[in-house]
């Protein structure tokens, strides 16, 4: 791709990406307040992940399990049956509503 191509791509993901930031946010507002009613801890979770040619960044979800004192518990792994996952997060992550954050990204 030129360099033109690259930035008419860029633009246009930025654009769609703001758009439909625009059309879910009051679902992201409800989800937001839901996670924080149905157990405590942040709403958001972030994990450190690695991308095109192996650069780091930041992957953002609803958090569905819940806080763990250690919060080394977040990291592993998880099966259907977990106790860990609260019931608002079974509902999102069964709709992949938990994946809508990552439009930020």
């Amino acid at each position: 791709m030129g360099d033109g191509s690259v930035l008419l791509k860029r633009a246009l993901d930025l654009a769609v990406a703001g758009l439909g930031l625009l059309l879910v946010a009051p679902l992201l507002v409800v989800v937001a307040l839901l996670i924080k009613l149905d157990s405590p801890g942040p709403v958001i979770f972030r994990q450190e992940r690695r991308g095109f040619n192996g650069e780091t960044f930041h992957i953002w979800k609803f958090r569905s399990m819940r806080v763990t004192e250690s919060g080394r518990d977040m990291v592993q792994v998880r099966g259907a049956g977990d106790s860990r996952i609260t019931r608002i997060g079974a509902f999102i992550r069964r709709t992949s509503i938990d994946e809508l954050p990552q439009l930020i990204n």
